[in-house]
């Protein structure tokens, strides 16, 4: 017999001073381990940057496809969340199902990785499509050749992240992420510039200390699985070979959405940058370190929303109407909240979110840091919407709705933010700030159906029966 279920993966309590404590629990490591991986991949452009612009422009590119691909394939998998979570509130010992989504949501991690790594191979055709220099493609091409190889790792730890995260051991992920920090750092060390008497493999380093450290990543995992004496109980790695089809397609009529969605948001990010790169090259750096400064704070809502989604799958699986209500409300104003206090810290104190990038004393990056903090004002202005759609999103995911959603996400953030961005970019003075505008109107769109979508969750028939 199966010890009973860990305190946060029971189902939501009926009160919400207890389901807001409940969600802080399961949310703070997620958002803590987002952090980290943020540092991680901040490693790789440190040690990239002191190879020269060529170097940090051609990996940034290879970065671009991959990091695209990458957040497809991992919200694809994310279907395994709601469901892993909905078993668990249905039977706290459901031990046969959830193998069986964590083992189709790993095979799936397979057959995408696959997929993705195709798309990488022909990363340099790709790249000569878009315009790009035949010397920075040929580079950029090179390094994602070697960098695709970290692509399934990378997919199937997320994987393990939501088993071990659902079980309510979400401070694995935090531990873990910590230690592929320092993995990446030596790796980096050792292969980018030559230490411990091997070569310097420059740019080519940087990509195999990536597999590496996503390679170290994944196998902490099954290490971790391997030796908790309640999580081995699941048996996850045994019978692999065995199919589960209803499973498997159940994750994918889920998944798929969830990994159009990120695409979406990500891509319409990643559109922004070759706007402002069309307007003018201080701006295009304004842009992006503000972008970096609100990517970094997103972090916090996202493990809220990573944390909602089992929170309210729980409740969901085991059909209580309340539960659900209570883990959304507590969700929704920890994610609200902590980006009120983050608009306000961006709208009184911008010159110090500046500092942590950038000198702002210094007169020559004079032109940087005043576009760039034309840009925080209006990211400050979007913080609460940022939270509230990404928020949103995780307890619709956690109720199974991901379809609509999906929708929502392509037609808010493309017709309403891309389109109102290039009016506004180049159709009127405002130039830069007229593309964050642009930003913030997909947000605030996409927030407001999003919300409108879980205040009507009864009436649209997304409640158990």
């Amino acid at each position: 017999m199966l010890e009973q279920a860990h305190p946060l993966t029971a189902a939501p309590p009926q009160n919400f001073r207890a389901e807001f404590r409940a969600t802080l629990a399961l949310a703070w490591p997620l958002a803590a381990a987002n952090l980290l991986q943020m540092l991680v991949h901040a490693v790789d452009v440190i040690f990239v940057a002191r190879l020269g612009d060529a170097a940090l422009a051609a990996s940034s590119l290879g970065v671009a496809i991959f990091g695209l691909l990458l957040w497809t394939g991992t919200g694809l998998v994310g279907a395994s969340a709601p469901l892993i979570a909905a078993e668990l509130g249905r039977r706290k010992h459901s031990v046969r199902e959830v193998r069986r989504t964590v083992r189709m949501a790993l095979w799936i991690s397979l057959l995408v990785s696959l997929v993705f790594m195709g798309v990488c191979a022909a990363g340099g055709p790709i790249m000569r499509a878009t315009g790009q220099e035949p010397e920075l493609t040929l580079h950029a091409a090179s390094f994602l050749l070697i960098l695709m190889w970290g692509m399934f790792p990378m997919i199937a730890a997320s994987v393990l992240r939501i088993f071990v995260s659902a079980l309510g051991r979400p401070t694995i992920a935090t531990a873990i992420t910590f230690l592929a920090l320092f993995v990446n750092v030596f790796g980096n060390w050792v292969l980018v510039f030559g230490h411990l008497g091997l070569p310097a493999l420059g740019l080519h380093g940087s990509a195999l200390s990536s597999i590496l450290t996503s390679t170290a990543m994944l196998v902490a995992y099954v290490v971790v699985i391997q030796s908790d004496r309640r999580l081995r109980r699941y048996h996850l790695f045994g019978n692999w070979w065995r199919s589960e089809w209803g499973r498997f397609t159940e994750i994918l009529r889920i998944g798929t959405p969830i990994g159009l969605t990120i695409l979406a948001e990500a891509g319409l990010f990643t559109g922004a940058a070759f706007l402002m790169g069309r307007i003018g090259e201080a701006q295009l750096a304004g842009h992006t370190i503000a972008l970096q400064i609100a990517a970094l704070a997103f972090q916090i809502p996202f493990g809220v929303a990573q944390a909602a989604t089992i929170r309210v799958g729980l409740a969901y699986g085991a059909g209580d109407r309340r539960g659900i209500a209570l883990a959304g409300r507590a969700s929704l104003g920890l994610g609200i909240g902590f980006m009120a206090l983050t608009a306000l810290s961006m709208w009184l104190f911008p010159s110090l979110f500046l500092s942590i990038y950038v000198d702002v004393g210094d007169p020559k990056n004079a032109l940087l840091v005043g576009f760039a903090m034309q840009f925080l004002v209006v990211a400050a202005a979007f913080q609460l919407f940022d939270g509230a759609q990404t928020v949103a999103a995780g307890v619709l995911r956690g109720l199974q709705d991901t379809r609509i959603p999906m929708l929502i996400a392509v037609c808010g953030y493309w017709l309403a933010g891309y389109g109102t961005a290039i009016y506004l970019g180049f159709w009127t003075p405002m130039a830069g700030v007229g593309v964050w505008i642009g930003l913030a109107v997909g947000l605030v769109v996409v927030a407001a159906l999003l919300l409108t979508r879980w205040r009507l969750r009864g009436r649209l028939g997304l409640l158990p029966g």
